[in-house]
């Protein structure tokens, strides 16, 4: 009887052991879930709050350098009169100034507000010296005596004082922080203002983003100034700034499904902050560019490449342009995204599109750049800036963009006839009719890789390539086949007798610069002398005469 006791209590308590050593479980994992949001959080207000300082630190700095220029032009006789009053109409339409005045050898000799009389007559030496000659003091009489600490900025014998309030403001809103410069006397970085260093070995000289001990930081320099800002907390204040979330992991952890919540949740959040981490790789310029070639088909000569952008998120995930592109569409900033590929692409192709005439940069637009009305100007720009000729470049824009109407059949035409060649990419996937292709005077069209995909398949898909090549034919227009990976497929379009241009991983993967620019030069010399007349393609007019 004892055993079969002990029998059911041991039943009936496996059950209940496993549940609360689940709840046990999940309660730690909530625990450190909700521990580590929070010091990603604080990282990510610290980051914030040092970039909002920073550009506060900026506009100081400017403004400063404006009012000691105009000081030091000022057309009146040296702390007359007339010369204060000019002095003071400069600080009273200052934001960040409390005073303006004229030194000498370290001796101040007037004040806008404190007038010429009073002044202490004794020499100063400036506390450090920026990288631009401004000659900074910490506390000069008469303006010490308050707990901030006074800054004065002095170069070419005018001076002007900081407005403590700016100072005593960000602390009243409870930031932590330090702001550093390069003195160029003793080529070491000094603290200007803000609280002392708040770590051993803390990076203040420096963008950076850490932890040092207990304590986070952020660091956002500014590069004209040689300064740095650094924002800092406690991992504790971190952690007890979150402690309600912190709490409410915990307690989640502890129910039966709380490892499906936690994995919902951290999925939510991956999905929520995406965005803001694009945005943030963008303005850091950490997307990277990688180029895939376009060939010949006929010959396989390499005659261009196309600029892909490639981003990894901060957890360290690739994330395709496919999800990222129609993101930054969506939430209104491809335009950035658009720009940093053109500047990047232009930069790792400019001296070889200047060797190589015949040879093309394929660049992709986005409907939004197509509507964007400084699109084309800052794409003129772009090429000025880099020494490249329009007719070096492609813009490749996406069947469905076209089908927005009549700016972006405007903006085409534009782009004709400034020069530049106009592909559509993805072509077959349902927008474009013939009469509407004809319309858009493009000079190419680039199958969709679904077409290439049905290749030996079956797929009556494959029925339609047929008129559209036939299309392509009847408009004189070049026809760029993508997705080849296989001979099988390569020789498929082969057949079909027309000179078509070919792009796929059979002719090689998007790799970096670099390594295009290698396998670029070992396609040149393995087609030296040249082998075929010259192409009367629009979209590579000569990249087949070039010489090697």
């Amino acid at each position: 009887m004892l055993s079969m006791q002990k029998f059911r209590l041991t039943v009936f308590l496996m059950p209940v052991t496993a549940s609360l050593l689940a709840a046990l479980l999940g309660a730690l994992g909530g625990y450190l879930f909700g521990h580590a949001l929070a010091l990603r959080s604080a990282r990510a207000r610290l980051a914030a709050d040092a970039f909002q300082i920073s550009a506060m630190v900026r506009s100081y700095l400017d403004e400063s350098n404006a009012v000691i220029a105009a000081a030091n032009a000022s057309p009146y006789p040296r702390c007359s009169h007339a010369d204060l009053t000019f002095m003071r109409s400069l600080v009273f339409h200052a934001q960040y100034l409390r005073d303006a005045g004229r030194m000498a050898d370290g001796r101040l000799e007037c004040s806008a507000i404190l007038g010429r009389e009073g002044l202490s007559q004794a020499a100063f030496s400036p506390d450090l010296t920026l990288p631009d000659g401004v000659e900074v003091y910490r506390d000069l009489p008469p303006y010490r005596g308050t707990p901030d600490t006074i800054l004065t900025l002095q170069k070419g014998g005018a001076f002007v004082v900081r407005d403590p309030r700016i100072e005593r403001y960000l602390y009243s809103v409870n930031l932590h922080f330090t702001f550093t410069v390069l003195d160029t006397m003793t080529h070491t970085s000094s603290r200007l203002s803000g609280k002392p260093v708040f770590a051993e070995g803390a990076v203040t000289d420096r963008d950076a983003d850490g932890q040092v001990d207990d304590v986070l930081y952020a660091s956002r320099c500014l590069t004209r100034n040689a300064g740095c800002i650094t924002t800092y907390t406690p991992v504790s204040a971190a952690i007890l700034a979150d402690r309600l979330q912190n709490v409410s992991f915990t307690v989640l952890g502890a129910l039966a499904a709380a490892f499906l919540g936690l994995v919902a949740a951290l999925q939510y959040r991956r999905r929520s902050s995406m965005e803001q981490q694009l945005r943030r790789a963008i303005a850091m310029r950490d997307l990277r560019l990688v180029y895939q070639p376009i060939v010949q088909l006929a010959t396989r000569r390499m005659v261009g490449a196309e600029a892909l952008a490639r981003w990894t998120d901060e957890e360290g995930f690739e994330v395709s342009p496919e999800v990222f592109v129609p993101l930054a569409e969506k939430q209104g900033f491809v335009r950035e995204l658009t720009r940093q590929v053109v500047r990047q692409a232009l930069t790792d192709f400019g001296p070889t599109l200047n060797a190589h005439p015949g040879f093309r940069l394929s660049l992709n637009a986005t409907a939004s750049d197509l509507h964007s009305p400084g699109f084309l100007s800052y794409l003129e720009q772009a090429a000025k800036s880099a020494s490249v000729q329009p007719s070096s470049l492609v813009i490749e824009i996406t069947e469905s963009s076209t089908a927005r109407g009549t700016v972006a059949v405007e903006t085409i035409l534009r782009l004709r006839e400034s020069g530049y060649s106009v592909h559509i990419d993805d072509f077959g996937t349902g927008y474009s009719s013939l009469s509407y292709l004809q319309d858009l005077a493009v000079d190419s069209i680039k199958i969709d890789r679904s077409f290439t995909a049905a290749v030996g398949t079956g797929s009556a898909s494959l029925a339609i390539l047929p008129k559209i090549l036939a299309m392509a034919d009847a408009l004189h227009l070049d026809v760029i086949v993508e997705g080849i990976e296989t001979e099988r497929q390569a020789a498929y379009f082969a057949e079909t007798g027309q000179p078509l241009f070919a792009q796929g991983w059979l002719f090689g993967h998007p790799v970096p610069a670099e390594q295009f620019h290698r396998l670029l030069a070992a396609d040149r010399e393995r087609f030296k002398p040249p082998v075929l007349a010259a192409s009367s393609s629009p979209a590579f007019p000569n990249c087949l005469s070039e010489q090697a």
